[in-house]
């Protein structure tokens, strides 16, 4: 596993749950070393007793024999991670969201740094904190090569964790990106008071939005309609441990982003993601308004009563536009 926060911990516990040997690599060192040695990670699941058999990487080096690769860093670091990973196994991306600098997905974004090793993506309706303690979780794992797929989910799969596997790439990847961005919206409808009737409307008109560009894109609706894509929606929307709605929540309340994010260590994925939607959204002219929205809210100054005013005004049309 690569990456010491709290889905990297967790991943590594659930691969020992499944018979697997499992190390981790982490940033922190000091965060690697309590793993291994004091069964828990000090910063981002100090409540939870952790599995003793983690193994801990002094370096990326130390992960070269293993034969398979969990990258579960923020999406923003998987370019550099993945540059620095030996070996050939297959990698697998548990991030959610899309590059910023470049506006391609996770699974674009290795196919440019790793041509010539196997790529899979995990994704799907999963807090850490909930996984880690044994709480049913279902997920996706999706691949080009279905039989590495089931391989795969066999290799993951525990008593309470089930993994799915399917062949849809983009689909999964493109639901784990947006779904940040609509979740902050959820946030803002809850922290301004909008009422239930508002929630239950941006959550289905932002997977219109989802479904709209991943459609646009080659993604299969199946697969927005399941766990990566409107799964992971409602649970971001609505679950009390989403860093993204939680985010939204503050901004509704008057907050400022640069006040929230003030001295937090754990990275809100949709902050970032929100202009590289919009942008890979305008290449091929598609409109997402509430995306667009919160891009505005928290990138332009926008101002957050007016965006929402903005929202209400919209021309009226037939649903499924």
């Amino acid at each position: 596993m690569v990456g010491g926060g709290a889905w990297g911990t967790a991943l590594a516990c659930l691969a020992r749950r499944a018979g697997r040997e499992a190390t981790l690599w982490s940033r922190d060192p000091a965060i690697a070393r309590s793993i291994a040695e004091r069964c828990v990670n000090p910063v981002y699941l100090p409540e939870v007793g952790l599995d003793a058999g983690i193994a801990a990487a002094a370096d990326l080096d130390g992960l070269a024999a293993c034969d398979l690769v969990l990258l579960a860093c923020p999406a923003q670091a998987v370019r550099g991670l993945a540059a620095r990973l030996s070996g050939d196994g297959p990698v697998v991306i548990c991030a959610k969201g899309i590059e910023a600098a470049t506006g391609l997905l996770m699974p674009e974004v290795l196919a440019e740094v790793l041509p010539r090793r196997p790529i899979a993506l995990l994704s799907g309706p999963s807090f850490a904190e909930e996984a880690v303690r044994g709480l049913p979780t279902a997920i996706s794992i999706a691949t080009a090569d279905p039989e590495r797929g089931r391989r795969l989910a066999a290799a993951l799969a525990s008593g309470a964790f089930r993994p799915y596997w399917t062949h849809d790439l983009l689909g999964v990847a493109l639901g784990g990106a947006v779904k940040n961005v609509l979740a902050i919206a959820a946030g803002i409808v809850e922290g301004r008071g909008l009422g239930a009737n508002a929630a239950a409307a941006l959550i289905t008109r932002g997977f219109a939005e989802m479904a709209r560009l991943g459609q646009a894109l080659g993604a299969e609706l199946e697969t927005l309609a399941g766990l990566s894509g409107l799964g992971d929606l409602v649970l971001t929307c609505h679950g009390p441990l989403s860093r993204n709605r939680s985010l939204g929540l503050a901004l509704g309340q008057g907050q400022s982003l640069a006040r929230y994010m003030e001295g937090r260590r754990q990275v809100v994925e949709g902050e970032a993601t929100a202009p590289a939607v919009l942008a890979r959204a305008a290449r091929l002219g598609i409109e997402m308004p509430i995306c667009a929205a919160v891009d505005a809210i928290l990138h332009h100054d926008a101002d957050l009563d007016e965006a929402i005013r903005a929202l209400l005004a919209r021309p009226l049309r037939r649903e499924g536009e």
